[in-house]
């Protein structure tokens, strides 16, 4: 007789789906762009709030817009073949008869108390929809660039190649830099701020300075200890060129995102310390110098 199948719970889910991101590469708080706004849902325009902030913004989409199947296709439109759905969870208020253990697959969740579940449903991205036209609500950035922070990614000689992508990543193995178009960034400053973030990173690579996790010409995992240190390298090398170009307005936002990664090292006091001087000789090589190190 086969085994049960055990149904997850909503928490499970969106857990899992966060760790994914994560594992991805992809931190889910950390998105200084957002297309025209944050994600919203096309019809009814409302902003979707709490975990599906999360859920959406990581979801690697340049458009901040969402719809339902049943939305798309009354409006006219069809899906892209091969598109992926994400997730939206609510809570449902109950009747005096619905059962919360009797909820359909797919919709299942936990229960808070006997009055509300915790349900959800999936949502597609407008850029994986053809034959619908989003309202132009927001402008774009107007970008102009820095000329400072221009000339420190012009200056980092040998660097790895820069693309147009749909998330800003470092990938090791071909040894290039994804960054989403500028004007979709919040500000100017952003903009650099992560694609300094990015470029740290690959000063990791074996062909440089061949920190752990880069060795092989992959990325480190999630989790591990490489992979925390990492991003803090990668976070203060990006505060010490924003403060090289002259930008400003990004620290706080680094500080906040390094000191998420420091409670990991509360059992290794040094590791901040090493963190720093890796950051530091990233910088003097994407800036050419010579490292004292």
């Amino acid at each position: 007789m086969a085994a049960k199948k055990v149904k997850k719970n909503v928490y499970q889910i969106v857990t899992e789906r966060v760790i994914e991101k994560m594992e991805a590469g992809v931190i889910p708080w950390r998105k200084p762009w957002g297309g025209l706004g944050p994600a919203k849902n096309l019809v009814s325009k409302k902003p979707y709030r709490g975990i599906n902030t999360f859920l959406l913004g990581s979801a690697g989409h340049i458009s901040n817009y969402w719809l339902t199947f049943n939305q798309v296709k009354d409006k006219g439109g069809t899906i892209k073949k091969g598109a992926q759905s994400e997730m939206v969870v609510f809570w449902k208020k109950l009747d005096a008869k619905e059962d919360p253990d009797t909820a359909e697959e797919g919709n299942a969740g936990e229960s808070l108390g006997s009055r509300a579940i915790l349900r959800y449903y999936r949502v597609f991205n407008l850029d994986d929809v053809e034959g619908i036209v989003a309202p132009e609500e927001l402008k774009p950035l107007d970008f102009e660039p820095h000329e400072k922070a221009e000339a420190i990614v012009d200056g980092y000689r040998g660097k790895p190649v820069i693309k147009a992508d749909s998330k800003a990543a470092y990938y090791p193995a071909p040894d290039v830099v994804g960054m989403p178009p500028e004007k979709f960034f919040h500000s100017v400053e952003e903009y650099y701020s992560t694609l300094f973030h990015e470029l740290v990173h690959s000063t990791g690579h074996k062909r440089r300075l061949g920190r752990d996790g880069f060795n092989a010409g992959d990325s480190v995992m999630f989790g591990s200890s490489s992979y925390s240190k990492e991003e803090l390298i990668a976070e203060m090398g990006n505060a010490f060129l924003c403060a090289e170009s002259g930008i400003e307005g990004t620290f706080d936002n680094s500080v906040a995102y390094i000191q998420s990664w420091v409670k990991k090292f509360k059992d290794h006091p040094k590791m901040v310390v090493q963190a720093a001087g890796a950051a530091q000789m990233a910088a003097d090589h994407i800036l050419g110098r010579i490292s004292e190190e």
